[in-house]
């Protein structure tokens, strides 16, 4: 579903990635992870079409983000770590904005929607203004307006920071739920147990290369994540 191939990414002299190769395949949910400034939060943008690159090709169901952004950007939803929402609009009309760019039509939004603000209970906040929420609800209506529209691919940038301990366990069933409906989900973090227990493959990132890749079993063997990751980090 995800095809990256010999991604180079460069600021100036210094490569922020450094001819990275690695596929996510249907119906997995891919972890990516490394220390801060690996390069991450780089390629999460590159993937989903916010920063070029400079070398290589990425490639979402078969077609390039380069050459075909907006039919790639049709299937995907992006939640970055900081969630940067229009905070003088109510959560709702937020949400049915986003709605409105994907085309969701008006059964299939207030459905979704309407499941969504129940499970992370924000029912009774979506009529307020997203200025007067913590970060934790800002990261809430992020999730709510990136799944709404039923994304094949969800890619994700440090999900859980600022969620609560329910909303976390609900998510994570969630993305259980989406990935035995054959979708994909793709997303970094620091929470390694919780990378260790939920995905099924992972990729490490240092100084951005890819050090290790593969299936979560192949990738820890009879370690802990935790452990691989820091091993590999020295």
């Amino acid at each position: 579903m995800i095809e990256i191939s010999h991604v180079t990414k460069k600021y100036g002299n210094k490569k922020a990635l450094d001819d990275v190769s690695f596929e996510v395949e249907s119906g997995e949910i891919f972890a990516f992870i490394g220390h801060n400034g690996a390069g991450k939060t780089t390629l999460i943008k590159s993937i989903v079409g916010i920063h070029d690159f400079d070398e290589g090709e990425i490639l979402i169901d078969g077609k390039s983000i380069k050459k075909e952004p907006v039919e790639c950007k049709k299937i995907m939803a992006y939640v970055p770590d900081n969630p940067e929402l229009y905070e003088n609009m109510k959560a709702v009309d937020f949400i049915n904005f986003i709605c409105d760019m994907y085309e969701v039509n008006a059964m299939t939004r207030e459905k979704n929607i309407k499941k969504l603000a129940e499970m992370f209970e924000m029912t009774e906040s979506l009529n307020n203004e997203i200025k007067s929420f913590s970060h934790g609800m800002k990261q809430k209506v992020a999730l709510i307006a990136a799944l709404a529209h039923e994304p094949k691919v969800l890619i994700m940038d440090e999900p859980f920071v600022g969620l609560d301990p329910k909303a976390i366990f609900d998510m994570k069933e969630l993305m259980r739920e989406m990935v035995r409906e054959g979708r994909t989900i793709f997303f970094s973090t620091h929470i390694l147990d919780v990378a260790e227990k939920l995905c099924d493959r992972v990729a490490i990132v240092k100084k951005g290369k890819i050090v290790k890749v593969g299936s979560m079993k192949a990738v820890k063997g009879d370690k802990s994540l935790e452990k691989v990751f820091l091993e590999l980090e020295k």
